[in-house]
């Protein structure tokens, strides 16, 4: 299945990006990348699902093609989540299904909490629906804090964007993403560097800093709460090399999972399913055929009656 077309969305600070796959007559499924990632993160994939779905995969704002948010305004979750009804409500589209890869599919189990009535499915790709404040209450202020400080340094600052060749980029993107294969790196950054006179930019937003600064920490109770609300159908695709926690440092920890992991099987019962594939943070792109199947036979799938 080759990719149909690009499309630009009006938003009022400028345009999202998307690219599209499929039948626009297929039941859609919209596909949100990771945090620094663009909509190329799902190339690999999408050709290896079934035919008969229409598969719209969106930059965020502020990454890939998409436009840069308004001077003074900072990226929160928050911010994402409207990002996809206004996509939503431009398509016209009135129940959907989401695939999101790590940050996005937090962003998707967000949206699918809010508007419970829009979503069919969700697909998580090494992610959870939420990120639970789980040994993390001691840092949220600092987090709050850093976000903010980053904001206003970057806007202070007059330092052009560095001007690398393609091959220092490359390597220096792959230094930092030590999960992405080189070919899956190439494709990311042909939708996320800007060619200039001397050489590349990176097109992604400054302002988007680490993910613990951006990102809505709930507590388990909440968690529960927000869960009680999905009427949605989920699947969860953990890779066994993948991340465990939002911070590489606590990855070792596998305990948030596991509380996620049992609310969300507690509360959702036969709703919910969850499978483990080989294959690291990026096994979607990496090794798209380790997860194709699965995700093909749940999209498929007759979704149960509600509950």
């Amino acid at each position: 299945m080759g990719l149909t077309s690009e499309m630009k969305l009006a938003v009022p600070w400028g345009h999202i990006a998307a690219k599209l796959w499929g039948s626009r007559q297929g039941p859609p499924v919209l596909c949100l990348h990771g945090w620094l990632d663009n909509a190329n993160s799902f190339d690999r994939l999408i050709p290896l699902l079934p035919k008969d779905f229409h598969y719209v995969a969106m930059d965020f704002g502020g990454h890939g093609l998409s436009s840069h948010y308004s001077p003074g305004l900072p990226y929160y979750q928050q911010n994402f989540v409207i990002e996809v009804q206004r996509v939503v409500a431009a398509l016209k589209w009135n129940r959907f299904s989401i695939m999101g890869h790590s940050f996005g599919g937090i962003v998707g189990g967000m949206y699918s909490c809010t508007f419970p009535e829009m979503v069919d499915k969700l697909i998580l790709l090494d992610a959870l629906p939420c990120v639970l404040d789980y040994k993390e209450s001691e840092n949220l202020l600092t987090y709050k804090r850093r976000m903010i400080e980053h904001m206003l340094q970057i806007e202070a600052s007059q330092k052009p964007q560095r001007v690398l060749s393609p091959e220092e980029m490359l390597q220096g993107f792959l230094k930092n993403n030590s999960h992405v294969g080189e070919e899956c790196a190439r494709l990311l950054l042909q939708r996320g560097t800007t060619q200039v006179a001397t050489g590349l930019v990176l097109s992604r937003d400054r302002r988007i800093t680490l993910l613990e600064y951006s990102i809505d920490f709930i507590s388990r109770d909440l968690l529960v709460h927000f869960i009680r609300k999905l009427q949605a159908h989920i699947l969860v695709i953990k890779a066994m090399q993948g991340f465990y926690n939002v911070r590489r440092e606590n990855d070792a920890d596998k305990e948030a999972l596991n509380l996620v992991k049992d609310i969300l099987k507690s509360v959702l019962k036969e709703w919910f399913q969850y499978t483990e594939v080989p294959g690291n943070h990026y096994v979607h792109m990496n090794q798209p055929q380790h997860v194709a199947g699965i995700i093909g036979s749940f999209l498929k799938s007759s979704t149960p009656n509600q509950l």
